[in-house]
C-alpha cells in the first residue's frame, strides 16, 4: 500500500475524502463519524456516490492510443517499449485510497437502519467498485495484495507479500458475484445495477480465462476454460434478461449517432460517463479529433485493413489491396468505416460543408470522427461516453464461446451477428469458414478461422473505446505494439484529390514550396516522416523511431522503487529493476 498517502488520509480524519460535498457542507470534516453518519439510505448513497468517480472519462476514448489502433505524433511509450520505472506509487499506478474508502464503507454500512435489501444493495455497489478497482490492479500488475478491509498505518498487513493473482481473481469474482446478487434491476445509464455487475463479470473472466490460455508462464492455464465459461454464463444471463439490445436505425448512420448523441441510448448503454452543463462535466473529444495540437491521433492502417468489404469477404482478398489509395479502399467496406473515420463525403453533425483528412490533426490520414458532436461543442463536448455498452457483452459472450469450441451458428446468430446485422453485413457463417491470411500475420498464437473473425469483430465494434491495448495483452500479441504503424498509401509523392470533387486536396512533399497553393494540404515528409517505399507506399509517421516489445517483461508494469523499498516482502515483476 502506497503508506504516505493512507497515512495522510488517516491524520487528516477524512475517510471520507472523495464524498458529495453536500455531505461535507452538513458535517464538517473534523466532526465526521460513523455515529453521525450511516444511519439512512440516504447517507448510504451519498457515499457510494463518490466511487463513480473511478470509472473511466477521457481515456475512454484515448486509451487506445497506446495500441495499434492508433499513431500520434508524440508517440507513446508503452509503444515503444520504452516504460519507466517510477519511483513514487502515484506515477506507478500503485495507489490504495480508493480501496480503502471502499472498504470502509463494507465495515459501516450495517449501523444503517433500514431494510436489508437497501444495505445489501449499497454493499453491492461497495464491492462492484472493489472489483472494478482489483481488476485495474490485476491487468496492471498481475500479483497485488488483497485487502478486504481499512487498515491503519502501522497494520502490519501493510508489509506483507502480494498475493497469487488466481486468489485476487477469485475474489473479484466473489465481489461480483454478491453484487450481481443483491444490486438492483432498475435501468439507469449512469448507475450500477444487477446487469451492470454480470456485464462486467463477462469482462473479467473472459480477460482472465484468455490470459491464462495464452500465458502459459503464469501456470494457470488448467483453470482457463472454467473462467471462459463463466465468462459466457455471465453475458448470456445479461442477453437472456432482455434488458438491453443494440440501438436501432440508418445502417449508415446508426453506429456513428450512438457516439455523438447527447444523451446515452438506454437500450445499449449499460454503464455511462454523464457530461453536460448539469453534471458540470465536459470533455475534449472534439479537440483531440479535429484540432492540429491535441496529438494528431491518426488510425493506422491495420485497423482500417480490418473492415470487411461490404460483401463480407476480407479487405485482404481484394485485388490490389495493398497499393490501393484512400480514395479507393473505403468504397463498398463495411459501413462502419465511413462512420469510424472521415471517407469522401463526410459532413460533420450539425456542419453544412463536406469534409476530407485533416491531415494537420491525422497524420496518417485516416481522422477519428467518432465521438465528435456538433461544432458548437468544439471547446466543451457534453456527449456521454460508454463504460459498458450492450454490444461489448455480446462480443464477450462470442469469444469466450469460439475459445471453447461452442460458437455455433445458432449462437453466432444471437451475438456477433446482431452487429453486424445491425449495419446491413452479411452474417458470419461458422462452418466451412477460412481464416484469413490478414489475420493469421497478426496473430501468432491462433490459427481458429473463427476466433479470428471474433477478433476482427471486436476490433471493429469496439474501436476507440480503449479496449485493443489489454485485448493485445490478454491474447499474448504484444509483439504488435513493435510493428510499424503505417498510414495511408499514395502512389507516389504529389498532389491528390481525396474525395473526388474535382478539386485538389493534399500535396506529398518532401518540403512544403513557397509559395503554396492555397486550399492544399501539405504532408511534409522531412525530416521524419516517410512513404514505406521511398518515392511511394504507405505513410510512416515515426520513420527514425525503433520499438521492442520484450515477451519476458511487458506483459505486466512494475512495481514503483520507493514501494519495494519500504515493504520487502515485495518483489518486482519479471526482468524489471528492484532499485
Amino acid at each position: 500500500m502506497h503508506i504516505r498517502s493512507l497515512l495522510l488520509l488517516l491524520f487528516t480524519g477524512c475517510c471520507f475524502i472523495s464524498c458529495k460535498n453536500d455531505f461535507l457542507e452538513r458535517y464538517p470534516q473534523s466532526d465526521i463519524s460513523p455515529q453521525q453518519f450511516f444511519n439512512t439510505e440516504k447517507d448510504l448513497e451519498l457515499y457510494t456516490n463518490s466511487f463513480y468517480a473511478s470509472l473511466p472519462g477521457e481515456n475512454i476514448f484515448t486509451a487506445d492510443f497506446s495500441s495499434d489502433n492508433v499513431n500520434v505524433s508524440a508517440i507513446d511509450e508503452v509503444v515503444t517499449g520504452r516504460r519507466r520505472v517510477f519511483t513514487d506509487a502515484a506515477s506507478a499506478g500503485w495507489t490504495w485510497t480508493a480501496l480503502y474508502n471502499i472498504n470502509y464503507f463494507l465495515e459501516q454500512y450495517n449501523k444503517a437502519s433500514i431494510p436489508a435489501e437497501a444495505k445489501n444493495h449499497y454493499a453491492g455497489v461497495a464491492r462492484f467498485f472493489r472489483a472494478w478497482f482489483y481488476f485495474d490492479k490485476l491487468k496492471r500488475f498481475g500479483d497485488v495484495p488483497w485487502y478486504s478491509k481499512s487498515l491503519n498505518a502501522g497494520s502490519p498487513e501493510l508489509y506483507r507479500a502480494r498475493d497469487p493473482r488466481s486468489l485476487i481473481m477469485d475474489s473479484i469474482k466473489a465481489d461480483l458475484d454478491f453484487a450481481a446478487a443483491n444490486l438492483r434491476t432498475a435501468k439507469t445509464p449512469a448507475r450500477i445495477n444487477k446487469w451492470t455487475a454480470l456485464s462486467l463479470k463477462s469482462t473479467v473472466c473472459l480477460f482472465e480465462g484468455t490470459f491464462r490460455k495464452y500465458h502459459p508462464e503464469f501456470g494457470l492455464t488448467g483453470s482457463a476454460n472454467t473462467l471462459l465459461q463463466e465468462a459466457a454464463d455471465a453475458a448470456g444471463a445479461v442477453m437472456k434478461s432482455g434488458q438491453y439490445k443494440l440501438a436501432t436505425g440508418d445502417a449508415n448512420t446508426v453506429y456513428l449517432n450512438l457516439f455523438s448523441a447527447q444523451t446515452p441510448n438506454a437500450n445499449e448503454f449499460i454503464l455511462s460517463r454523464l457530461y453536460g452543463l448539469a453534471v458540470n462535466k465536459s470533455h475534449a473529444a472534439n479537440q483531440i479529433f479535429t484540432s492540429p495540437t491535441r496529438g494528431n491521433p491518426g488510425l493506422t492502417k491495420s485497423l482500417i485493413d480490418s473492415y470487411l468489404m461490404k460483401d463480407g469477404t476480407p479487405f485482404s482478398a481484394a485485388p490490389g489491396s495493398a497499393t490501393m489509395p484512400f480514395w479507393e479502399e473505403v468504397v463498398n467496406r463495411d459501413p462502419r468505416l465511413a462512420q469510424t473515420i472521415r471517407t469522401p463525403g463526410y459532413r460533420r453533425i450539425g456542419a453544412a460543408v463536406n469534409l476530407v483528412p485533416d491531415y494537420a490533426n491525422a497524420f496518417t490520414g485516416y481522422q477519428n470522427i467518432k465521438f465528435v458532436s456538433t461544432p458548437d461543442q468544439d471547446a466543451a463536448a457534453y456527449t456521454p461516453l460508454p463504460v459498458i455498452r450492450f454490444a461489448e457483452v455480446l462480443l464477450n459472450y462470442a469469444e469466450a464461446m469460439a475459445e471453447l469450441n461452442k460458437l455455433t451458428q445458432a449462437e453466432a446468430d444471437r451475438s456477433i451477428n446482431l452487429l453486424r446485422a445491425r449495419v446491413n453485413m452479411p452474417a458470419l457463417t461458422v462452418s466451412g469458414l477460412t481464416a484469413d491470411p490478414f489475420l493469421l500475420a497478426q496473430y501468432r498464437h491462433t490459427t481458429d478461422p473463427v476466433v479470428l473473425e471474433v477478433r476482427r469483430e471486436r476490433r471493429v465494434e469496439l474501436a476507440m473505446e480503449g479496449f485493443r491495448f489489454n485485448d493485445l495483452m490478454r491474447w499474448k500479441e504484444g509483439h504488435l505494439l513493435a510493428e510499424v504503424f503505417y498510414g495511408a498509401y499514395y502512389p507516389a509523392k504529389g498532389t491528390y484529390d481525396l474525395d473526388g470533387d474535382g478539386k485538389n486536396d493534399v500535396a506529398v512533399v518532401d518540403v512544403k514550396p513557397s509559395p503554396s497553393t492555397p486550399g492544399i494540404q501539405y504532408f511534409v515528409l522531412q525530416p521524419d516522416k516517410a512513404l514505406s517505399e521511398g518515392d511511394k507506399g504507405k505513410i510512416v509517421v515515426h520513420s527514425k523511431v525503433t520499438k521492442t516489445f520484450d515477451e519476458d517483461r511487458d506483459y505486466l508494469y512494475p512495481l514503483p522503487l520507493s514501494e519495494l523499498l519500504l515493504n520487502p516482502q515485495l518483489k518486482q515483476n519479471n526482468k524489471w529493476p528492484e532499485q
